[in-house]
């Protein structure tokens, strides 16, 4: 994948195809540690044990449609590219954690892409998931959080309205903004 906005992508999906219905997206840039952590938590069905001793094999996956699974494993691959790893953590019942890190300055780092567009497709009409977001960058922050407004998100005004708020907050950190 050409930028990390669709590794997110991917696994806000696995998210809401995991039956969760509130998931958290964290992105924390480290500048002073050259460090990138993207973290995805839901609290969907979860992952077997012996389904997550085998996830970043792309000939596994739970979907019927198809016999590979190449998100985690591409996002697996990435981050090891570039100096970093990919951690996923689950118990059945209460969710899923992924968590990779990636060497900031890494030549072969793709760019983090378009995050508010990212997270405006994802909430798009998903009025059942409370979906928050936080963005770090050497500990300033900005966070959005879609409790309250569920009601909102089959409005493509409001979905505008919040691609145009998460922009102007990463630009207030002086992100990567594609």
């Amino acid at each position: 994948m050409q930028e990390l906005s669709l590794h997110v992508l991917d696994l806000l999906q696995n998210s809401a195809e995991a039956g969760a219905d509130q998931v958290s997206l964290q992105i924390i840039e480290d500048t002073q540690q050259n460090l990138l952590t993207i973290v995805v938590e839901d609290n969907g069905r979860g992952i077997q044990p012996e389904l997550l001793n085998k996830i970043f094999d792309p000939f596994v996956t739970t979907r019927s449609t198809r016999k590979v699974g190449l998100g985690l494993a591409l996002l697996k691959a990435t981050a090891e590219s570039c100096g970093g790893n990919v951690e996923i953590s689950s118990q059945v019942g209460v969710g899923t954690r992924v968590l990779a890190t990636f060497r900031s300055d890494h030549i072969d780092r793709p760019p983090l892409g378009d995050i508010a567009g990212t997270v405006m497709a994802h909430i798009a009409g998903r009025r059942e998931m409370v979906f928050s977001y936080r963005h770090c960058r050497d500990g300033k922050q900005h966070v959005f959080s879609t409790r309250g407004y569920e009601h909102l998100l089959e409005y493509p005004e409001f979905l505008i309205m919040v691609k145009e708020t998460i922009e102007a907050g990463l630009k207030n950190l002086k992100t990567e903004v594609d």
